[in-house]
């Protein structure tokens, strides 16, 4: 099989909505192709965006400083947590109900992966269901995780936690423990249980804890 790149995140564009009550993006020209004339040659034209949104916007990583004031902020985030990480990737859409229990997630070897949960809900993706009954773990299941060491969690749902639970216990454990949480990813169903390589850099932003990606799978 020839080597693949399998794109797991969406795309951001202005007016979109990632997660109910935060605001979307707004995208612009600092400077236009029209404005950028005078600057150069006949026909030689720049345009340089001017972009306004919040960090939680699109397919992102949180770091341990999203949950933690004195957790490691994106510039903190060892690349070894990040890029070109083995994947496992764990289906949970044959669930009856929105929380991932233990059984469901248990796998024999998670130490040092990727552990990309995939849930189907990416399918509700910018309507108004996507925020709604969506699937997420439960305190155990992010207790079984923290304590089977992965590199990094993600999920392709609107958030790793029950949106009703103010505790947010997944993200509380995991980021407690470094382990960088990836959500709204896309496109799990194309990925094989394993034998992919994993990537999902930010910016190296020192004093924020989360920001967006171009989350992709390596499949060989």
């Amino acid at each position: 099989m020839s080597r693949r790149l399998i794109d797991v995140s969406h795309e951001i564009e202005a007016g979109m909505i990632t997660y109910p009550g935060l605001p979307a993006p707004m995208i612009s020209d600092h400077l236009s192709r029209e404005a950028s004339e005078s600057g150069y040659a006949p026909g030689t034209t720049f345009q340089i965006g001017r972009i306004e949104m919040v960090a939680n916007t699109g397919t992102y990583i949180d770091a341990p400083f999203h949950r933690f004031e004195d957790g490691a902020d994106l510039a903190g985030l060892p690349l070894e947590r990040l890029a070109d990480l083995p994947g496992v990737m764990i289906d949970v859409t044959n669930r009856q109900n929105p929380a991932i229990e233990v059984h469901q997630i248990k796998e024999p070897d998670l130490r040092g992966r990727a552990v990309l949960i995939h849930t189907g809900w990416d399918v509700h993706w910018r309507t108004p269901q996507y925020g709604e009954t969506a699937p997420y773990l439960t305190r155990q299941a992010a207790e079984f995780l923290v304590a089977a060491e992965p590199a990094l969690v993600g999920i392709d749902s609107v958030n790793i936690d029950n949106r009703l639970d103010g505790t947010r216990p997944a993200h509380t454990l995991l980021l407690k423990a470094g382990i960088p949480i990836a959500e709204h990813l896309c496109n799990l169903e194309r990925l094989p249980p394993s034998g992919f390589r994993f990537h999902s850099v930010p910016i190296k932003f020192r004093g924020v804890g989360t920001f967006p990606v171009r989350a992709y799978a390596v499949i060989e």
